[in-house]
């Protein structure tokens, strides 16, 4: 979101198919002051951006009235994804119990088993039940959308249901036409399970969220005035101080003030191992605490806690565009009105010119069972633009990228992948390089001491050393007292403490002078260094940092300290180049040590001692070469380099993730989740694809045969039905993705 915008999320009620979502998106985007807005089906919410202070959402309320939604603007929670598809479930069910015999009665009598009396007036009675009260919530949408001169996919199925049963009551009238009133019966019965299935699909689809929401404890203990009292987690405030004991889930996100424990922070990063934390530590709400029991301060409350920006972001991606469905939505938006003229020119073609068709329906009977050539004109014209309309309805079509995207970014977010932007996974499958900084994205980002070389024994040196760096500031400081405490070492204390700027310090220990710093600061102290220098080379030669310790009259030892590569950096960039991805690193550090990481991992391309300006700079560079850049970074210092590659991927930990920064979010620190992530993102277009494909293909087929007459208007509406359930259960397998990167990787660049 972009500076001074201000960001709406509210649900819209009366919504029942993709062209609904689309008229409401239209609508809100003309809107004076809103420069974006998104619509999630699934969720019912709309997310619109606003770039002025002033802004009347009643308003914009009444905009969203008068093409025949509701806007909800107060903050209460609508009817959940299981509530609806109970109600859809209902529906079905009662149409069946009378559609299910009144069929088989149908097929009796058609077949001269069983002769019924007034079986025409029968008909229309059994079928006015299914279409005019259990189906009524289909006729209220398709007649309002027919009022705001918003066609839908209703409109299709009701002018289906009723042109079906008004050949009942031409009957009755004297008119010689077929009675297809049990059809209308059975087409909506038809449209109400794949309804049913629908929303029952897309409640799978959409549970990341609600699996995210049942992660939250909804209680926490906190300390008043000594005492312990029990509260809702919405009544935290900042400050509080609570009891976390053993298997408890963290109430809210906050920071150890008392003792250790192990967590479980699999919700968070997708990392099954526990994880040790202490004072100091952040702990993140919803995360397990496995051991110790821990007294946490609250330091975030609300929609500024951690699960609440994920569950925000996947919201978000979930709702966000991917530039493949532009074509899709631009069809959706002139399908319907282009449907009702072809079936209203397959009507009047049937009635005219009967004749130019039946040599078809001839040779069609062969194949086909249920084609009849005796019938009336006006019988095969009915029967032919009934099956138009139900077959042409574009609800595959519409839910091709929706679902495929809700169901990917839920599965990402369960593994720590934050999708911010669904175009990102369109965009990733054309990169051709990767830029990564070595900071905090190859390397930890924390100095540790790697190499310990002592003359005397090294629990002593440490001692020593560690005494002289207690009380400074500097990082290699803490990174020899951290190595020291690891050990189990008892640091005493030292006196005469004095800092050299950028060279290293001098303290008193047990009565004796210690001076510790690089070899230039010992030879300033008249410390013989010779043997130092040449011992130390090699070190500083594979760009690690030197601290060595000495008295008045010799060198003890010295410490190598450096930036230390993550465990799996190396594996993860052999990755990326095994897929034909150019891998480059980008660090303000100086060459020598660039190199030697770089040496380290595998990487050949390095440019070192870059600017912030610089790597944003790079990134222009190689898009104007025509190259397709992802940049890798922590999303702090890189922020404009991740705006401006064509991917950003921003590496968080925990808390610190910069959910701003990148279009994907990394909640792990670690370079193989940049290849998940890849990986995901092109399992997720490859289903998207695949879901146009066949959407595409079953209209260019289906619809042509409904217009010669080959189709039955029920088989007509269960294969359309058939068409969207198979693109959501083709969605629903992405949850299946195998993201382990190892073994044989897909070329993604040839």
């Amino acid at each position: 979101m972009a500076p001074g915008k201000k960001k709406f999320s509210l649900r819209v009620e009366g919504m029942t198919c993709v062209a609904c979502s689309l008229r409401v998106e239209k609508t809100i985007k003309k809107q004076p002051g809103i420069s974006d807005a998104r619509v999630n089906l699934a969720t019912g919410k709309v997310t619109f951006f606003l770039d002025q202070d002033e802004f009347n959402l009643s308003d914009l309320a009444q905009k969203i009235s008068q093409i025949g939604y509701k806007l909800i603007l107060e903050d209460k929670a609508g009817r959940s994804a299981e509530e609806k598809a109970r109600i859809a479930r209902k529906e079905l069910i009662w149409a069946w119990v009378i559609t299910g015999p009144a069929s088989l009665l149908m097929i009796l009598v058609m077949t001269g088993l069983l002769p019924i009396p007034h079986w025409h007036l029968l008909e229309m009675l059994l079928a006015f039940p299914v279409i005019f009260i259990i189906g009524r919530r289909v006729l209220k949408a398709a007649l309002r959308a027919l009022f705001h001169r918003a066609p839908n996919m209703d409109v299709l199925i009701a002018l289906g249901t009723l042109a079906s049963y008004l050949t009942g009551i031409l009957g009755l009238a004297g008119i010689k036409i077929s009675n297809f009133a049990l059809v209308g019966a059975m087409i909506m019965g038809f449209h109400l399970i794949g309804k049913y299935l629908e929303s029952a699909a897309r409640g799978k689809a959409s549970a990341a969220i609600r699996k995210l929401l049942e992660l939250g404890a909804k209680e926490a203990t906190i300390l008043v005035n000594g005492e312990e009292k029990t509260v809702a987690v919405e009544n935290l405030e900042i400050g509080d101080v609570m009891v976390i004991r053993p298997g408890a889930k963290i109430p809210t996100d906050g920071t150890i003030v008392e003792g250790t424990t192990s967590l479980d922070e699999s919700m968070a990063t997708g990392e099954s191992l526990p994880v040790n934390k202490g004072v100091g530590d952040e702990l993140l709400g919803g995360t397990l605490n496995r051991q110790g029991m821990v007294k946490v301060r609250v330091t975030k409350v609300g929609r500024d806690t951690f699960l609440s920006q994920i569950i925000q972001l996947v919201e978000e991606a979930q709702g966000s565009k991917i530039p493949i469905q532009e074509f899709a939505n631009r069809v959706i938006g002139a399908f319907v009105p282009v449907i009702l003229a072809i079936s209203l020119g397959v009507f009047i073609f049937w009635l005219l010119f009967p004749e130019l068709g039946k040599d078809l329906l001839i040779w069609g009977k062969q194949w086909i069972p249920w084609i009849n050539p005796e019938l009336g004109r006006l019988s095969l014209a009915v029967f032919a633009a009934i099956a138009t309309l139900v077959i042409a309805c574009p609800c595959a079509l519409g839910l091709a990228t929706p679902t495929a995207l809700m169901v990917g970014s839920g599965l990402g977010a369960q593994r720590g992948i934050l999708i911010r932007d669904g175009a990102a996974i369109q965009t990733i499958k054309d990169v051709d390089t990767i830029l990564l900084d070595k900071t905090g994205t190859i390397t930890h980002g924390q100095p540790r001491v790697v190499d310990v070389m002592s003359r005397v024994p090294e629990p002593e040196f440490l001692v020593l050393l560690a005494a002289c760096e207690k009380y400074s500031e500097h990082p290699l400081a803490a990174a020899i007292v951290d190595q020291a405490m690891k050990q189990g070492l008892k640091i005493p204390d030292s006196t005469g403490f004095e800092a050299v700027s950028g060279k290293g310090v001098q303290a008193m220990v047990n009565g004796i002078a210690y001076f510790a710093g690089s070899p230039d600061f010992l030879a300033e102290k008249g410390v013989k260094t010779d043997s130092l220098r040449s011992e130390a080379g090699p070190f500083e030669a594979e760009g690690k940092t030197i601290v060595a310790l000495g008295n008045q009259t010799q060198v003890l030892g010295f410490v190598a300290i450096a930036d230390t590569i993550k465990p799996d950096s190396a594996r993860a960039i052999s990755q990326m180049m095994n897929m034909g991805i150019r891998v480059v690193m980008l660090t303000g550090d100086n060459p020598g040590t660039a190199q030697a990481i770089a040496r380290q991992v595998g990487i050949t391309e390095v440019r070192s001692r870059v600017l912030p300006r610089d790597k944003h700079a790079f990134i222009r560079e190689l898009q104007d070469q025509g190259h397709r850049v992802a940049m890798v970074g922590d999303g702090i210092n890189d922020a404009p380099a991740l705006k401006q590659a064509d991917v950003g991927i921003a590496i968080g930990s925990g808390a610190d993730i910069a959910i701003e920064a990148g279009d994907i979010t990394l909640v792990r620190g670690s370079l193989t989740e940049v290849v998940k992530a890849i990986l995901l993102a092109n399992a997720i277009f490859r289903k998207i694809k695949q879901n146009l494909f066949w959407a595409f293909f079953y209209n260019l087929i289906a619809i042509p045969m409904a217009m010669i007459g080959f189709l039955h208007p029920v088989i007509a509406e269960i294969a359309m039905a058939s068409s969207s359930i198979n693109v959501v259960s083709n969605s629903l397998r992405l949850k299946k993705t195998n993201l382990d990167p190892e073994g044989k990787l897909p070329r993604i660049r040839k």
